[in-house]
């Protein structure tokens, strides 16, 4: 089969209308990504058209300077960081919250400053801050005030009141 020069005019053009519709769609689909990608990463607008001026001058070499010099986290990851390292931050920091009035208090307070709720009691022997449900120092193990540091008294010591009612 031989081709005049005609036929292979037509398909030498053709081809290269091809290739050229191809390089186009390819400038500005690229152009159309970094735009919507700088978007994400940038609230500055400048920024936008500088991103896309890089990427449709200079097209291949324009997106690969893009790539390096584009901002490494869209904003979404930048807040979802701030979110997680405030979470730490306040895991840390975490004050215990008064029963009595919902206020951060420390954790070296005997009682709440802002409505005088007790919190803590101090140990009478070795003077440590001890719990208000705790009945003995863990540090010491004396009994915590508040609490009888005698057993009690049995009940047939006590006086029962009398029974004898007149009528």
């Amino acid at each position: 089969m031989t081709l005049d020069p005609t036929t292979l005019s037509s398909l030498i053009l053709i081809g290269a209308a091809l290739g050229a519709a191809f390089v186009a769609a390819l400038w500005l689909s690229l152009i159309f990504w970094t735009i919507r990608d700088i978007r994400k990463r940038a609230r500055d607008p400048l920024m936008v058209v500088l991103a896309a001026c890089i990427v449709g001058i200079l097209f291949l070499p324009g997106i690969l300077i893009y790539m390096i010099v584009r901002p490494p986290k869209t904003i979404e990851e930048e807040y979802q960081h701030t979110l997680e390292e405030e979470a730490l931050l306040q895991t840390i920091e975490e004050y215990t919250l008064c029963p009595g009035c919902g206020r951060r208090i420390r954790e070296e307070w005997i009682a709440c400053p802002t409505c005088h709720t007790e919190l803590r009691k101090k140990c009478l022997h070795c003077g440590h801050l001890i719990e208000l449900s705790w009945n003995i120092c863990p540090f010491c193990a004396s009994p915590a005030p508040g609490k009888f540091s005698e057993p009690q008294m049995p009940e047939e010591n006590l006086i029962a009141p009398s029974t004898n009612i007149e009528i």
